[in-house]
């Protein structure tokens, strides 16, 4: 049952909850970065046209010819790939990378910040971008198809390369479209990272949890974490609204 002695003593630990608030934005910030470079790696690889067998695809070919003819070994991993981290859990990914593909790694001992520990939160990244960046390759998928076929034709006819048309015409466009999403995958982060107290990442929970080890109440510090975490991600998603409706202005007709 919360109390007023609870919230006193909560509050008297509240510079946990400040470096927790550091903590959770740096982690958030990180993710969305590396999280939306393989995001847009494995959107082009699931695109791609790399079909080393296409010689066998011939008039009169049997069926089993003509589907190895069509086989796209890139586009299969990213699929797989995308597959297998939306279909498990988030908690499960941290920790494989922190106990098993991380185990006998030996990560440099320094506080970001003077309050991030560095060996702790690297893990936190790395799980959080890998599964970000299965959803977001979706999103960057749907916005790069989203854009008319004409204009790459035009583009090619102009004499501009596969790789020049996707930097200059369709990425920028794609990006336009879909930059609401991705923004709105931010806010996602600020909340799942929270799990990554369990690894030992000081961030908002972990501050909980900390409170809760030294004051032995749990109510009252749940109640700030989350006015804390409410007060991340509210502002965040109205700018994330008002950018949107500025962005769409021009689409108007």
């Amino acid at each position: 049952m919360l109390s007023a002695k609870g919230f006193e003593a909560a509050f008297s630990y509240i510079q946990l909850f400040g470096e927790g608030l550091i903590t959770t934005v740096t982690l958030s910030a990180l993710t969305v970065i590396f999280g939306f470079m393989l995001a847009l790696v494995l959107a082009l690889m699931r695109m791609s046209n790399f079909r080393p067998l296409h010689f066998l695809d011939k008039p009169g070919c049997g069926r089993v010819v003509k589907v190895l003819s069509k086989f796209n070994p890139i586009s299969l991993v990213a699929n797989i790939y995308v597959e297998v981290f939306r279909a498990t859990p988030l908690l499960v990914q941290l920790f494989i990378v922190y106990y098993i593909l991380l185990a006998g790694v030996s990560l440099p001992a320094f506080k970001l910040f003077g309050i991030i520990r560095f060996e702790r939160m690297i893990p936190g990244v790395i799980a959080l971008s890998l599964n970000s960046g299965a959803y977001l390759s979706e999103i960057i998928r749907s916005g790069i198809q989203s854009i008319d076929g004409g204009q790459t034709e035009a583009a090619r006819s102009l004499g501009m390369t596969q790789w020049h048309t996707m930097q200059y015409i369709v990425l920028p466009q794609a990006i336009k479209n879909i930059l609401p999403a991705i923004a709105n995958e931010f806010v996602t982060i600020i909340k799942e990272s929270s799990i990554c107290w369990t690894i030992g990442v000081q961030e908002v929970m972990f501050a909980v949890n900390s409170i809760k080890s030294a004051t032995y109440f749990i109510g009252e510090p749940l109640i700030i974490a989350a006015c804390v975490y409410f007060c991340l991600t509210f502002p965040t998603s109205k700018i994330i609204a008002y950018f949107e409706r500025r962005m769409s202005r021009g689409d108007k007709r």
